[in-house]
């Protein structure tokens, strides 16, 4: 029989994103702009809580928004209604960005006097887990119609964001969702999490979660 070699691929890829994702939280410090990585599954509604977010923060902060799809352009068309600044990023068919992908994306945002730069990643709960993209922050959405199993279902997800956004509670008399179940799944997993119900559609939790985002990044832009 003959001789092979073995490469623990995944291992390597993911220690040289990791150096990576350091070197651009760097660059981003000594720039002062907070990076958010905004992460959920697709209709859970981070397009609608961005938009939300932008009129909430506008007239305070500089802000330039990220748009990472498989393909299509319909949510920078969004966000451009608003007149923020905004890039659309076509990640090829992957599943997720990381953090040199985020870095070309933010080349191509221009960072020049921003306050606040976000990054929509590519909707789904597994990949964007995986991949640091060098933000100062994570975030991510559930939303209630998505059930309320879905920590048990995405462990990592869920271990890894700073701040967990249960949106549609609007509609959360219309499904069986159990939101004191979701925070006790959640912070089992992760005792550090803020979790902020929101709707973005009547604008209930929307001033928590701006202010959460606003004392987020004034501390790391002031540190």
């Amino acid at each position: 029989m003959g001789t092979f070699k073995t490469l623990e691929i995944k291992e390597s890829v993911f220690e040289n994103n990791n150096i990576q994702a350091d070197l651009l939280r760097d660059e981003l410090k000594e720039e002062k702009v907070f990076l958010l990585n905004l992460m959920s599954s697709p209709g859970s509604g981070k397009t609608t809580t961005l938009v939300r977010t932008i009129e909430t923060l506008k007239d305070e902060m500089n802000i330039g928004i990220m748009e990472a799809d498989i393909d299509s352009d319909v949510d920078a068309h969004t966000i451009a209604q608003t007149g923020t600044r905004v890039i659309q990023l076509h990640t090829g068919g992957m599943c997720h960005l990381d953090a040199d992908m985020t870095r070309q994306g933010l080349n191509g945002l221009n960072t020049d006097n921003l306050d606040l730069a976000i990054l929509e990643n590519v909707g789904n709960l597994v990949c964007p887990a995986e991949f640091d993209t060098g933000a100062a922050k994570n975030a991510m959405i559930l939303s209630v119609p998505e059930g309320d199993d879905k920590p048990l279902k995405y462990p990592l997800m869920f271990s890894i964001v700073d701040v967990l956004l249960i949106n549609k509670i609007d509609a959360i008399d219309f499904f069986d969702f159990d939101l004191d179940a979701v925070k006790q799944r959640a912070r089992k997993l992760n005792p550090n999490i803020t979790i902020i119900p929101i709707s973005a559609k009547t604008g209930e939790g929307i001033a928590e979660w701006t202010d959460w985002l606003r004392k987020q990044a004034k501390a790391w832009n002031q540190t």
